[in-house]
């Protein structure tokens, strides 16, 4: 399959803030298509171990040629509170871009949210986790709309933290491991918060497709965690396809190239129609 010729992005708008919590200004980069009356929109929530990075780091910002509205969105990290501040955050953002689909002219019932790495790990509890109350929060001023999205791409994310603490205890468990600063403890000690924090955990019948691409060599997330979500969403009997990339490892530039970006619009197209 080919991709089709792309059209123009028309109209980026950056730092547009979503919400105002802890003294902070939550903001969002939103990448309008050449024509945004009645597009999909896919937010992104990027990667940085919950303690780096920000919202201009969207690998996803591409798809504005394909005909798609893009949100790239800011949550607090881990220097600011721990977890589920940024679950919280993200379902915040969601909420504004609702909440303002008039103005930007994207549709509120095509919605899709995808995320790298720490993102990938909130994109797919944002799919998951549509029903439970104490995920999503009180931030922002648009408690009136839904945070719900109606697909979910998950690129190499942690799904099963009571998993991780077993398989890949130096990455869930030791002290100042990104795990443990977004707990404030070991995940094997925060169960709760563990248990809360997976995807897994919340999967039921009503939840979103979703598309998971994971590299084979992973050592900063190990690939049970993407083969963990596949299991437990094919129980449920829910769409959910799983793209591992042999000789990959954690993020790089093979998971956006031709044929992942294809399997990527294939998806989008499949889920949300074709705009």
């Amino acid at each position: 399959m080919t991709v089709a010729a792309p059209a123009q992005a028309a109209e980026t708008r950056k730092d547009l803030v979503f919400a105002e919590v802890d003294g902070q200004s939550l903001k969002l980069d939103l990448y309008l298509p050449d024509q945004a009356e009645g597009s999909s929109l896919l937010v992104f929530i990027h990667g940085g171990g919950w303690q780096s990075g920000n919202k201009s780091n969207c690998s996803l910002d591409w798809l504005a040629d394909e005909g798609y509205s893009v949100a790239s969105i800011s949550y607090r990290l881990t220097d600011r509170a721990i977890f589920p501040a940024q679950i919280h955050d993200c379902k915040a953002a969601v909420r504004w871009l609702r909440a303002h689909a008039d103005q930007f002219g994207y549709r509120t019932d095509r919605i899709a949210v995808a995320g790298t790495s720490a993102g990938g790990m909130l994109a797919a509890l944002m799919g998951t986790s549509g029903d439970v109350e104490s995920l999503e929060g009180s931030v922002g001023n648009n408690l009136d709309q839904s945070s719900r999205v109606q697909a979910v791409i998950d690129y190499f994310g942690a799904t099963d933290f009571i998993l991780r603490s077993r398989t890949q205890p130096s990455r869930a468990n030791a002290v100042g491991s990104v795990s443990y600063k977004l707990f404030g403890g070991a995940a094997s000690e925060q169960v709760e918060l563990a248990t809360l924090a997976s995807a897994v955990t919340h999967v039921t019948p009503d939840d979103p497709p979703m598309l998971v691409l994971h590299g084979l060599e992973d050592q900063t997330v190990l690939p049970d965690q993407s083969q963990r979500i596949e299991m437990v969403y094919r129980e449920a009997g829910l769409p959910i396809k799983l793209v591992e990339l042999p000789g990959a490892g954690h993020g790089g530039g093979e998971f956006f190239n031709e044929a992942n970006r294809n399997i990527v619009i294939t998806f989008l197209r499949n889920t949300l129609g074709n705009d």
